[in-house]
């Protein structure tokens, strides 16, 4: 501890970045949702339509995943993370001349070609810029720019709507990219050409055991014959869409279950995305804790696992709780809180398991298959609630349970995650 503090703490300036980063990203991706209100009745939109708009996003985002993992590998974060960023804001920004459900379609699905890089590439920042040890940690901070850009989102979205209109909702949180981008420009290099970071820093950065590695690209096909990248793939295929489930049908389920216009929805959504904080930093901060206590990787990253997979479990009791708002909200609190714990750990497994040059391809691979399972479930989430009159109830009892069969996955394929990473 004293000697990671003595050699410098520049690196958690690039964390700040990439939590800055994170959170543009999902004020982006939060608007569409908070305006899913207002925006079917004056667009006449039903749940089924809504759901194939969600599933243009998805579609895009899973296609360019691996794409822009390799992207990132190749380019380097400085200029790839730029490009994604400004490729996203235009998108955002575009929403604001839709018209009807296609051409909301066409924007998300622009949207999601840029957002798919966020993550690749700061996974692989947070490899290049952090020692094993403190990666989890970074990764928790970081991801926790998800709760706070939809913190921000519904303290903003709902004053533009109602003061400017609708549209410029999405022309003012898109162009927040932009400023992004110049501090990113400006102060962004990799660390052994950084001017700001001094020698020692370097040298506890790259103490990790896999300095000095080799730096040939892996092909997808050789990482497909991996059972590690396997079960980062299967673990967010199952539990990402929760996490789109929680983002694009929880103002909804707010305004049918009790009642709240889009003025009302901002305090609920903020105390989930800021209970989801909590969780995303003190994911990394447990595992961080249980490698102090001298635990093994593999004993202290599935322990937190099961921890936030079982605070997760929370939102099953959702349907006998209707009769009360602030109970449903605080379900709903923990699981959001479970579910970044839980990222923050998932993520880290790719680092965990495999060396740098190949971090931003796995997760690229992995966020694919994040992004297919909430394409998948997008339209049947529509589908289901137009048939069953808006009967939310059992889709939280699924997001309740999938948690503890993903961690089951992932153990199964990885028994010992240090014996995989060898």
């Amino acid at each position: 501890m004293n000697h990671s503090a003595n050699v410098g703490r520049f690196r958690w300036c690039i964390c700040g970045l990439l939590f800055f980063a994170t959170t543009v990203n999902y004020i982006d991706r939060q608007v569409l949702g908070l305006l899913k209100p207002v925006l079917e009745k004056e667009l006449h939109w039903n749940e089924e339509e809504y759901g194939w708009i969600v599933f243009a996003f998805q579609l895009a985002y899973a296609l360019m995943m691996p794409v822009a993992g390799r992207l990132i590998d190749a380019l380097g974060t400085r200029l790839g993370y730029m490009a994604a960023v400004v490729v996203w804001s235009i998108a955002a920004m575009g929403h604001a001349l839709a018209a009807n459900a296609m051409q909301f379609s066409i924007a998300r699905f622009a949207l999601g070609i840029g957002e798919a890089a966020n993550f690749p590439a700061a996974i692989k920042t947070v490899a290049d810029w952090f020692p094993r040890s403190e990666r989890a940690l970074a990764t928790g901070i970081f991801n926790s720019g998800t709760n706070i850009g939809a913190i921000l989102a519904p303290l903003a979205v709902p004053y533009l709507a109602a003061t400017y209109g609708w549209q410029s909702a999405f022309l003012v949180t898109g162009a927040t990219g932009f400023i992004w981008v110049i501090v990113w420009m400006w102060l962004y290099w990799q660390p052994e050409q950084h001017p700001r970071l001094s020698r020692q820093e370097l040298q506890y950065i790259r103490s990790s055991d896999d300095a000095g590695e080799e730096t040939a690209r892996v092909s997808y096909a050789e990482l497909l014959r991996s059972r590690g990248a396997w079960a980062f793939l299967l673990g967010k295929f199952l539990t990402d869409p929760v996490w789109w489930f929680y983002l694009y049908w929880l103002p909804g389920w707010l305004n049918r279950a009790y009642h709240l216009d889009l003025t009302q929805l901002g305090l609920p959504i903020i105390i989930v995305y800021q209970a989801s904080t909590v969780g995303s930093i003190g994911g990394g901060w447990i595992a961080a804790r249980f490698l102090k206590l001298g635990w093994n990787l593999n004993r202290a990253r599935k322990t937190t696992m099961l921890i936030f997979a079982l605070t997760v479990s929370a939102v099953i009791w959702i349907p006998q709780a209707s009769g009360s708002l602030w109970l449903a909200v605080a379900l709903v609190s923990m699981a959001a809180a479970g579910h970044q714990g839980w990222s923050a750990n998932l993520f880290t497994l790719s680092s965990d398991m495999f060396p740098r040059r190949m971090v931003g391809a796995v997760v690229g691979l992995g966020g694919m298959g994040g992004a297919f399972g909430g394409m998948l479930i997008a339209p049947a989430i529509g589908k289901w609630l137009d048939y069953s009159n808006n009967a939310y109830g059992p889709l939280f009892v699924i997001s309740g349970c999938i948690y503890l069969i993903a961690l089951l996955v992932i153990h199964l394929l990885v028994p010992d995650i240090e014996k995989t990473a060898q």
